[in-house]
């Protein structure tokens, strides 16, 4: 049965709910408790207070966002589209993003390398395909350029 979200406490507690399953930014939760009911101003007032005492936080949603969609194999330009999407501010996801520690062109050569066995397009059509599933994931055309042609991120 849904819970009633007719009170502060429920809000609040719905929205703890939701926390303690995964980081959540503020636009998401104020989405998820909008469909289940709650009142704009609960909704606002209940956030507030869940930011104050640390339990929700934008950073460390954008931490957890990044590091889970790089393990999938996705680049930063498709991560940053997503968390644009999902209503985040483009300076906090470009720090995020610049603050990750993940090395975007050894990720690409992994998802290349698990997509196509490490091999080296031998024509255009094969180094269109190739491109454009990287593109798809989110590197950018400089990085595959880069390793499609076979020189190494020093070169």
């Amino acid at each position: 049965m849904t819970a009633v979200l007719d009170t502060l406490v429920a809000v609040r507690r719905t929205a703890m709910d939701l926390l303690a399953r995964r980081e959540h930014g503020r636009v998401e939760l104020t989405r998820k408790l909008r469909q289940r009911g709650a009142p704009p101003e609960m909704i606002e007032a209940a956030l507030d207070r869940l930011t104050e005492e640390g339990l929700l936080s934008e950073s460390r949603y954008l931490e957890s966002f990044v590091s889970y969609r790089a393990r999938s194999g996705y680049g930063p330009m498709r991560i940053r589209e997503e968390l644009s999407q999902r209503g985040l501010q483009r300076g906090d996801i470009d720090l995020a993003l610049r603050e990750c520690g993940i090395d975007w062109q050894e990720q690409l050569r992994d998802v290349w390398q698990r997509k196509f066995a490490g091999r080296l397009p031998v024509d255009a059509r094969e180094r269109a395909k190739q491109g454009r599933f990287l593109s798809y994931r989110g590197y950018s055309m400089d990085m595959i350029g880069r390793l499609l042609s076979g020189r190494g991120v020093d070169d």
